[in-house]
Parts: structure tokens; C-alpha cells; sequence
């Protein structure tokens, strides 16, 4: 039986949506292209006629994943101090911490990219440059951008790796309040 190209587009996008939440929850190393198959209840046989590999897939899940993030970040239309500021603030929650597979993938899947061959390398770092960007248009400093980019990403991993809720929000308070400091210093300027 054949099926309409529709059909493969549809497979292929469920197939991202489904790997992408189990890579993002579980990493993306710890699953077989069996089982990520049988998540969306296909046979990994049929893998094949959407990547050519899993390396492939998961250049395809960065780059999804990544743009996604760009969009959320740096948000559509006019992007200022302000919704900077409110974007800061629900990245630095407690529900970012709680519920990786609905969030950014740099905290998760970093590791794995940097573990990764060089396209996948590169596919994010086009994305990242991309999201510092627009940071630093709006904070009119690209050391700035990288500082906060970097440091949004350090306190979710961090927060994440700790076991106590009550240090995880301090880790995310503590990154929160020390970047709004570090941005009212700035427009006082």
C-alpha cells in the first residue's frame, strides 16, 4: 500500500514532535531508533524513509528545536527591554526546571551537541548566534548577550541538577536577580 506524500510529512513531523520530547526528557543518546519508532507506533524499518540516520534526526530535532527557542526568546515584532526582561523571567522558572521536555533544548541536549559531528555543531551554533543577535541589538552589547545567554543556560542546568526545590528557585533568583541588576545598570548608563 502506498501512501500520499502528506502522509510522509505527517510521520516525519510526528516523529520529530515525539523525539524531540524524549530527548529533551531522557537525552537523545538513550534511545534506539526502535523505540523511537514504536513511540509514534511505527516499526524502525519505516525509520529509513525519513533519515537517513539517527545523526541525521538529530541535526533535524537541533535545528527544530533551536529555531523554536529563537522564536520564544527573541520573540516576534518588536523585541525590547522589556519582553527581554518577561522572556528572562519564565526561562528562569521553576516550571522550566520541572518540565524539560516542553522547554529549551540547550540546557538538555548541549551536551550532546557538543558531542556531536560538526554539522550538527554548526546547525546550532547558526541558531545560537542567531538568538545572541537579537540579544544584543536590544542590550546594545554583544559581551553582554553572551554573558546572559550563558548564564540563563548555566542556571537551569545547575537548578536542574540539584534536588532540593527550595535551592533550585534560589539558583534561579539568584541568576534572575543578578541579570535585572546587570540590565538596570544599563539603561541607567
Amino acid at each position: 500500500m502506498r501512501y500520499s506524500a502528506n502522509h510522509k510529512m505527517e510521520t516525519r513531523e510526528k516523529l520529530l514532535t515525539s523525539s524531540a520530547m524524549s530527548a529533551k526528557k531522557s537525552g537523545f543518546s538513550t534511545v534506539g531508533v526502535d523505540g523511537l519508532m514504536k513511540a509514534i507506533g511505527l516499526s524502525g524499518g519505516a525509520f529509513y524513509s525519513h533519515f537517513s540516520s539517527k545523526d541525521e534526526l538529530f541535526k533535524a530535532i537541533v535545528e527544530r528545536e533551536l529555531s523554536q527557542s529563537l522564536e520564544r526568546l527573541s520573540g516576534k515584532g518588536v523585541m525590547d527591554s522589556m519582553k527581554l526582561e518577561r522572556c528572562l523571567k519564565q526561562y528562569l522558572s521553576m516550571s522550566h526546571v520541572e518540565q524539560p521536555e516542553a522547554g529549551c533544548a540547550l540546557p538538555v541536549l548541549g551536551a550532546e551537541i557538543a558531542r556531536s559531528d560538526m554539522s550538527v555543531r554548526e546547525a546550532a551554533q547558526a541558531w545560537i548566534c542567531r538568538l545572541h543577535e537579537s540579544w544584543a541589538r536590544i542590550l546594545e552589547s554583544d559581551s553582554l548577550a553572551w554573558a546572559i545567554l550563558s548564564q540563563c543556560v548555566g542556571a537551569l542546568v545547575v537548578a536542574r541538577m540539584l534536588a532540593a526545590p527550595e535551592l533550585q528557585q534560589e539558583v534561579l533568583s539568584s541568576s534572575h536577580d543578578e541579570i535585572s541588576r546587570r540590565l538596570a545598570e544599563r539603561q541607567s548608563n
